[in-house]
């Protein structure tokens, strides 16, 4: 991870995906298909993908709530491996690698984020739960 990681209370989900990482990648990485997997309002995606670029995304809750949710890419590894931040209200950003891997037939991705409670990490990593099975169903579609 990099030297911004959060510290405090790490968690690592993972999720094979009957689907090329090249699939998974891409999918996780356009702007235009964030909507279809992470339930993000239409319009409401930017991404850039580089190193200090930024992204943002307002993700749409089950009763119609809207969450803005903004943060940084801190490191790109094309096709295998992102390091982001999210930026959290009133306390440092979270730090979140996902990294993509060649798993038989298919995908592997792996997300790991270390956060400062463990509330935080529980509320973190069912969210990460949702993003990997939404990601699962779309680029398996």
């Amino acid at each position: 991870m990099s030297e911004n990681t959060t510290t405090g209370f790490p968690y690592t989900v993972s999720r094979t995906m009957a689907a090329p990482v090249a699939r998974a990648w891409a999918a996780y990485t356009t702007a235009a298909e964030w909507p279809a997997w992470f339930g993000a309002a239409e319009g409401s995606v930017e991404i850039d993908v580089r190193a200090g670029g930024a992204w943002k995304a307002t993700l749409l809750g089950p009763e119609g709530e809207r969450y803005p949710l903004t943060g940084n890419f801190l490191e790109v590894e094309e096709g295998r491996r992102l390091v982001l931040t999210m930026d959290v209200p009133h306390a440092p950003a979270d730090v979140m690698a996902i990294t993509f891997e060649e798993h038989g037939d298919g995908a592997k991705v792996t997300i790991d984020q270390t956060n400062a409670t463990t509330e935080a990490r529980e509320q973190a990593r069912q969210g990460s739960t949702m993003i990997l099975a939404g990601l699962a169903a779309h680029v398996e579609a």
